[in-house]
């Protein structure tokens, strides 16, 4: 019996919020927490519009990467910011505890109960990024982040990029772009835990410069990237991953 697609939306980096317990550690770093370097601006408002348009679960992180960041793995040399990775051994530990854990847990137990109710689990990410860094310019509107070893993730994105540009001729849009999707993160982290025919991991990624000026054109750019991922999804019906019967369609 063939498996039916579970779409699960998340954003780790959906705020700058620091708990008030914290806020000593921060002292001097005001400037960081509302840059690129404190939250994903613009990430939330798409993970939302997806999971609204899509009836699909959401989970969401409001509290700063700075804090914590929920994108990388224990032991990554950026899992602590400069703000906390100085703290006490038992600060970290606390806020390891209580920020970081409950999140990822929460996701992985999620996708595992999909798998068990008998469902393949398509998890987009949802990311944003600085559209300058270190002086250099990056060269793209949107990137689609996978695994290019996992067929299912490639094939997605890949009717997902032909679906953007065909409605969008003037976007630049790249795959694996400006990271690469099998560099460490949750979505990486995943792929080990669940195998490729059961869990297909994707961060979208857009570059900031359509998210700071607001107004009509990134309202039209959230709406053209949920609407092409529903109909990419929709044509991958008959390549090796049908198409997920729970998403409702009021995009047509």
């Amino acid at each position: 019996m063939p498996r039916t697609e579970h779409v699960l939306i998340t954003c780790e980096h959906g705020g700058n919020r620091i708990p008030p317990c914290y806020r000593l550690l921060f002292a001097g770093f005001e400037t960081l927490l509302h840059s690129h370097r404190g939250y994903d601006p613009g990430a939330l408002a798409v993970a939302r519009k997806f999971a609204r348009l899509l009836d699909a679960p959401l989970f969401v992180s409001t509290t700063s990467r700075l804090l914590i960041d929920l994108n990388r793995s224990i032991g990554h040399p950026k899992l602590y910011s400069e703000a906390t990775r100085n703290a006490p051994a038992a600060v970290r530990r606390e806020i390891l505890a209580r920020h970081y854990l409950p999140y990822r847990t929460a996701v992985e137990a999620h996708i595992a109960a999909a798998i068990a109710r008998g469902s393949r689990v398509i998890h987009l990410a949802s990311h944003s990024f600085t559209p300058v860094l270190d002086g250099v310019v990056r060269n793209a509107d949107v990137g689609l982040l996978y695994d290019p070893a996992r067929a299912g993730e490639a094939e997605l994105c890949r009717r997902w990029q032909l679906r953007i540009e065909s409605r969008a001729r003037g976007l630049r849009l790249r795959r694996n772009y400006p990271y690469t999707g099998k560099s460490d993160g949750f979505t990486a982290f995943l792929r080990r835990r669940f195998s490729a025919d059961l869990y297909v991991g994707i961060e979208l990624e857009i570059n900031q410069k359509h998210v700071l000026p607001g107004g009509r054109r990134w309202l039209a750019l959230q709406a053209l990237v949920v609407e092409t991922f529903h109909s990419a999804t929709m044509e991958c019906q008959g390549a090796g991953m049908p198409a997920p019967h729970e998403i409702r369609s009021p995009l047509k």
